[in-house]
C-alpha cells in the first residue's frame, strides 16, 4: 500500500467521487444479491419441494429470521394469486433487480473514469514539472530514452495495470465482504470452515506473484534502454551509415529487444496463472463446503436447511468471479506497482539549485560579477578548484583550455546550472544565492555551440521565454542576427515551421535564429559557447558578424575554441584541470610563451 501512497494522494481531492464509486457499487451488489436470495426459496415452493408457510412469522434481523420472511412473503404471493402469477411477479422482480444492478454499475464507471483520468494527467503533469525544475547534472547521468520511457511507457503501465484495476480493488472486496457476512449470518460453522480455506488460498496466489514486480522493473529497464538505442540512431543515423555500422546498432537493438521479449513472456506467464489458478483453488474450496457442509446438513448439525444450503451454495459461487477478478488486479497491481517506483525515482530526485525563501529580485546588472575562492565538484570529483576571477560590467572575458578544463562548468555557474561547492560567486557584490533563480536567468543571454531549437514557427522560437512580444520587436532581433534575409525566402517567413530541432534550416540558419532569440531578449550579460566552431567559412562570417553585434554594449563570456575569435578580449582566462593557469590579453599571454601559446601555435600549425 506504501507503493501506492502518490496516487492515493492524488485521489484525496476526489473524497466526493470515491464515497459515490463505494455507494453505487455496494447499490449493485445488493440488487444482485436480492435476486439470488428470491429465486432459490421460491423455486422450491413453486414445485411442491418445500412447504408453504401460512402463517407469518416474527421478523428477526437474523438470517433465519430474514430467510423465514422471505419464505412466508413468497407462499403469500402462491396462495392469493396462484403460481402462474406468482411466477411471473418473480421473474419481473428479479429482472428489474438486474436492471438497477447494471444501473449501479454503469453510475460507478462514470464516477470512476474521471477519477482514473484526473490521477494520470496530475501524474504526468507532475512528473514533467519536475523534469523541468531538476538541475542539469541530473540529466547527465541518466539516459535520455530512459526517461522519455518513464514518461510515456511508465505511465502508461501504471494507467493500464494500477488505474484500469482501480474498480477491481474495489468493487470485488466490497462484494466478497458483503457476500461473506451474509454466509457468516447463514452459518457461522460452515463460514469458520469456509474462513480458513480462502487465506490459505490467497497465500498460495501471492507466493506465485512475488516475483512479478521484480520482473516488471527489469522489463521497464530493458524497454527505458531501447528507448534510449532508438533516440541515438535518430540522431546519429548519418554518422550510423557513414561507418557502415547498422549491423552493430541492429545487433545492439535486436539482443535488447529479445530480452524484453523474454521478460515479458515470462511475466504473462505468471499473470494469466492468475485467473485460472484462482478459480481452481475457489472450485476446491466450493467442494470441501459441498462434502462438509452436506455431512452437517444430512445429521442436521449446520443449523440450515437444505434449501438454506442450497441458498448457502449459489452465494458461494458468486464470490468466484470477484476472486479470479481480485487476484487478476492484485497480478496486475504488482506490474503497476514497479513502474510507480521508476518514475518515483524522477518525483523524489533532490533539487539541488533551490530558490532561498527571501530571494530578492534583481532587475538590472551594474558592476561585476566576481568569482571569490570558487570550488565546484561533483560526485565526488573535483571539476573547479580556487577560481577567483572579477568580470567588470561591458568587459568580454574568453575561457579557453583543453576538453575538461572546466570552461563549461564555469559558464555554468554563473546562470546557476550547478550551485558553487565551496566559496562564493557574487553579482554587484551580492551573493548569487540571495537572488531569485528567475531573476537571476532574465539577465543573461545564452549562445550554445549547437544550436536548440524547437518544431514550432521562427517567430517563436525568437521569442521563446518573452511574452508579448511583437513582431517589429521579432524582425529587428532577426537584422541585428543577420537573419532576417533568408527568413523573408521562406515561404510562410516568420510564420514557417522549422521542423523538429530546426532541422528544415541549414546550420548557419539555425545558429542565427539562437542569436535572434538571445537578441530579443535584450540581456545585459551574455554566455557565448563558441557558435561559430561547426560552420562553414561564408556561414561563420554571417554568424560571427551576427555575434559581435550582440556583444555591444554587454558583459560578455565567451568560451572559445578557436583562439582568433578572442584576439580583442579584455581578458583571457586560460584553464588547465579546473584550476586558472594563465590570465591575461592575447598580446600578454603570448609573450608569455606559455600554454596559451601553444595552443595558439598549435591551431595555426592546422
Amino acid at each position: 500500500m506504501k507503493r501506492f501512497s502518490r496516487i492515493l494522494f492524488y485521489l484525496k481531492d476526489k473524497k466526493q467521487n470515491i464515497f459515490f464509486y463505494v455507494l453505487f457499487n455496494l447499490s449493485s451488489v445488493v440488487f444482485s444479491l436480492v435476486s439470488l436470495a428470491l429465486l432459490a426459496p421460491f423455486l422450491q415452493m413453486l414445485f411442491a419441494l418445500d412447504k408453504l408457510v401460512a402463517v407469518k412469522p416474527k421478523f428477526s434481523y437474523s438470517a433465519n429470521g430474514l430467510q423465514d420472511y422471505i419464505k412466508y412473503e413468497l407462499s403469500q404471493l402462491i396462495l392469493l394469486h396462484g403460481k402462474e402469477y406468482a411466477l411471473a411477479a418473480i421473474c419481473l422482480l428479479i429482472i428489474i433487480s438486474i436492471f438497477f444492478k447494471n444501473v449501479f454499475i454503469y453510475l460507478s464507471y462514470r464516477v470512476l473514469a474521471p477519477m482514473r483520468n484526473y490521477v494520470m494527467t496530475k501524474l504526468r503533469s507532475d512528473l514533467y514539472a519536475k523534469i523541468l525544475e531538476l538541475p542539469i547534472g541530473f540529466f547527465t547521468e541518466q539516459r535520455k530514452g530512459d526517461i522519455i520511457s518513464r514518461m510515456s511507457n511508465d505511465a502508461n503501465e501504471i494507467e493500464w495495470s494500477v488505474m484500469s484495476t482501480l474498480e477491481g480493488l474495489i468493487r470485488d472486496p466490497l462484494q466478497i465482504i458483503i457476500i461473506l457476512t451474509i454466509m457468516v449470518m447463514m452459518s457461522p460453522a460452515l463460514s469458520l470452515f469456509l474462513l480458513v480455506l480462502l487465506p490459505l488460498s490467497g497465500f498460495i496466489i501471492g507466493r506465485v506473484s512475488r516475483s512479478l514486480k521484480k520482473q516488471s522493473t527489469v522489463s521497464q529497464e530493458q524497454l527505458g534502454t531501447l528507448m534510449s538505442i532508438l533516440d541515438e540512431t535518430l540522431g546519429g543515423l548519418r554518422v550510423i551509415k557513414a561507418f557502415n555500422a547498422e549491423k552493430i546498432l541492429r545487433a545492439k537493438f535486436f539482443k535488447t529487444n529479445d530480452t524484453l521479449n523474454h521478460i515479458r513472456n515470462k511475466m504473462n506467464f505468471r499473470r494469466d496463472l492468475a485467473s485460472p489458478m484462482s478459480e481452481f483453488l475457489g472450485v476446491l474450496v466450493l467442494c470441501c463446503i459441498l462434502w462438509f457442509g452436506g455431512l452437517l446438513v444430512l445429521h442436521n448439525e449446520a443449523g440450515l436447511s437444505p434449501t438454506g444450503f442450497i441458498t448457502y451454495i449459489v452465494f458461494f459461487t458468486q464470490i468466484l468471479n470477484p476472486a479470479k477478478s481480485l487476484s487478476t488486479s492484485f497480478y496486475n497491481a504488482q506490474r503497476g506497482s514497479a513502474a510507480i517506483a521508476r518514475i518515483e525515482e524522477i518525483l523524489k530526485a533532490p533539487i539541488t539549485v533551490v530558490d532561498n525563501p527571501n530571494a530578492k529580485p534583481i532587475n538590472s546588472f551594474s558592476h561585476s560579477i566576481e568569482f571569490k575562492n570558487v570550488s565546484f565538484s561533483y560526485d565526488d570529483i573535483t571539476i573547479l578548484k580556487n577560481i577567483n576571477l572579477t568580470i567588470e560590467k561591458g568587459k568580454t572575458i574568453a575561457l579557453v583550455g583543453s576538453s575538461g578544463a572546466g570552461k563549461s562548468t564555469l559558464a555554468d555557474l554563473i546562470p546557476r546550472f550547478h550551485d558553487v561547492s565551496e566559496g562564493e560567486l557574487l553579482i554587484d557584490g551580492v551573493n548569487i544565492k540571495e537572488y531569485s533563480l528567475h531573476a537571476v536567468r532574465n539577465l543573461m543571454g545564452i549562445v550554445t555551440q549547437e544550436p536548440i531549437l524547437f518544431n514550432d514557427t521562427i517567430a517563436n522560437n525568437i521569442a521563446l521565454g518573452i511574452d508579448g512580444a511583437n513582431s517589429e520587436a521579432i524582425e529587428h532581433a532577426a537584422k541585428v542576427a543577420n537573419a532576417y534575409h533568408f527568413i523573408q525566402l521562406k515561404e510562410e517567413r516568420f510564420e514557417t515551421n522549422i521542423g523538429d530541432r530546426g532541422s528544415k534550416l541549414s546550420g548557419g540558419e539555425r545558429q542565427r535564429l539562437t542569436i535572434a532569440r538571445a537578441v530579443l531578449k535584450n540581456p545585459p550579460i551574455l554566455i557565448l559557447d563558441e557558435a561559430t566552431s561547426a560552420l562553414d567559412t561564408e556561414s561563420e562570417r554571417l554568424v560571427q558578424d551576427a555575434i559581435n553585434n550582440m556583444m555591444q554594449n554587454r558583459t560578455s563570456i565567451v568560451i572559445a575554441h578557436r583562439l582568433s575569435t578572442i584576439r580583442h578580449a579584455d581578458e583571457i582566462i586560460v584553464l588547465q584541470k579546473g584550476e586558472i593557469a594563465e590570465r591575461g590579453s592575447h598580446d600578454e599571454l603570448l609573450a608569455k610563451d606559455g600554454i596559451y601559446r601553444r595552443l595558439v601555435e598549435m591551431q595555426e600549425v592546422k
